[in-house]
């Protein structure tokens, strides 16, 4: 078997290329087509952990979701993981192998190209069709030479792309015009058309925009796609969400979380924010957390002694720590577990630069990162309901102390977690817990809130996927769209 293969590009950003392709997956599979998707370099701080104990990009799994399959590192074979301003850790197939300055990752990023082809042939060779997703922009022509996520693994693969512009954000006919004029002209004959995507109101007002586009490109549009709220369902994976208006909730359980610099896997929190009873707030630098908060929770970090040393620079380990004082809640996800204990060391610079600084001390508990880096798939139960729980680790380091006596899960033979004496403060390495229905409703009620009995998560994602690719099937040409697939290597 060797699959067909299309690409999707775009004019920049979150112009929604991971939702477009997890719709075009869930297109596919009804199609009775067996796809897969893939993204060839991304860079992201929200992860997936693989059955194999690699990890990918959090949209590459919820892409997988939509076509039935489980996550695998094939799928996203090189991801960045930002760390500092200029300098990243360096994931291949699923596993660390070193950091990088921006600098020097751009100037070597081409030897990647041999690990990147390694897992597209593999998924070419077991399934009908591939949908590949580029990154960022391939208008960005001077990262052109060493390229390996757009028109770079194009070229190479010899498949076909389609442009994908965002109407939102305001400039997409100059956006779509501008790519195609800074583009190589081979690069240009790449791409077989494009989309045009979030647009709010009657398409038809548009015609004349996609016209101009089409005049001046030479490239058909297959279609406008509407603005699709329930995109905001599924999984996040940039932290531009957070930037988005949240609904008020007056009432309710109120959830303050601090948003770091190097913030990961925060979509933790997307479970918490479809129920309707839970008002979670996202504050941002310069705001004190709310003295009304109810619970406050440090969510990941990639980097925890850099991220601990700006949330003490922002005065928010004083409100934390009277927070705690006050009685109120605190909860701690990897990273912001080890900012909970009494100090943290990083001998090595395991997890950025080296050295040490006293946590929290909200837990008696105490971290020491190592270069071995813990990624797997668990399950188990709650140590304090006793309500089953399935989730993933992606950290570094190793916690210890007395507070882990008192573990927030139970996972086989081993212990996760812990809790102070009065069971206010606890911390935890597992992600994905609140995608567990019956955990979530019990820690929100042990919290004093009310937890939605009927919401029932995966299947909130489940008919978030299906909506869109019904909106995205209803307003494209999907024919002529996948139509344009190639065997790799065949004329785009």
């Amino acid at each position: 078997m060797t699959a067909r293969v299309l690409m999707l590009q775009g004019t920049a950003s979150d112009v929604g290329k991971s939702v477009v392709t997890a719709a075009l997956c869930r297109i596919a599979r009804r199609r009775g087509l067996s796809v897969a998707p893939f993204k060839p370099q991304n860079m992201s701080n929200n992860a997936a952990a693989c059955a194999d104990g690699g990890e990918i990009g959090r949209a590459q799994a919820m892409q997988a979701q939509a076509a039935g399959l489980a996550p695998q590192v094939d799928f996203n074979p090189v991801l960045l993981k930002p760390q500092a301003d200029a300098d990243a850790q360096v994931v291949v197939h699923g596993e660390v192998v070193g950091s990088s300055g921006a600098a020097d990752y751009m100037a070597g990023r081409g030897r990647l190209m041999g690990p990147v082809m390694e897992s597209f042939e593999r998924l070419i060779d077991a399934h009908d069709l591939v949908l590949v997703e580029g990154a960022g922009s391939p208008a960005e022509i001077n990262l052109r030479d060493s390229d390996i996520a757009n028109m770079g693994f194009a070229r190479r693969a010899g498949v076909p792309v389609c442009l994908i512009g965002d109407v939102d954000r305001g400039g997409v006919i100059a956006s779509l015009v501008g790519t195609r004029a800074v583009l190589d002209p081979d690069d240009a004959a790449a791409i077989c058309g494009f989309v045009v995507n979030k647009f709010r109101g009657d398409p038809q007002l548009f015609e004349g925009g996609t016209a101009a586009v089409t005049g001046r490109t030479g490239w058909p549009c297959f279609g406008v796609i509407p603005w699709i709220p329930e995109a905001s369902r599924l999984p996040a994976e940039d932290s531009v969400v957070l930037d988005l208006p949240r609904r008020p909730v007056h009432q309710g359980l109120k959830i303050a979380a601090p948003v770091l610099p190097r913030l990961a896997n925060f979509d933790d929190a997307g479970p918490l924010e479809l129920e309707p009873g839970v008002c979670l707030d996202w504050v941002r630098p310069a705001r004190p957390i709310p003295r009304d908060a109810d619970i406050v929770i440090l969510f990941g970090t990639k980097a925890t002694l850099s991220d601990l040393a700006f949330l003490r620079a922002q005065g928010w380990d004083h409100d934390i720590l009277a927070h705690a004082r006050a009685g109120g809640r605190v909860t701690g996800f990897c990273g912001g577990y080890q900012m909970l204990g009494r100090r943290i060391v990083d001998p090595g610079g395991a997890d950025g630069t080296p050295g040490r600084a006293p946590g929290l001390g909200l837990l008696n508990v105490d971290t020491v990162m190592t270069s071995e880096k813990r990624v797997a798939p668990v399950a188990g139960r709650c140590a304090v309901s006793g309500e089953e729980v399935a989730g993933y680790e992606i950290h570094l380091g190793r916690t210890v102390g007395p507070d882990t006596g008192r573990p927030l899960f139970r996972l086989g033979d081993r212990t996760d977690g812990a809790r102070s004496p009065d069971e206010r403060i606890e911390g935890t390495y597992v992600h994905g817990v609140f995608t567990n229905d019956y955990f979530r409703r019990a820690w929100i009620e042990r919290a004093g809130g009310t937890a939605d009995a009927a919401l029932q998560h995966h299947a909130v994602v489940e008919q978030a996927i299906d909506r869109i690719a019904d909106e995205v099937e209803g307003t494209i040409d999907c024919d002529a769209l996948l139509g344009c697939a190639v065997r790799p290597g065949s004329s785009p």
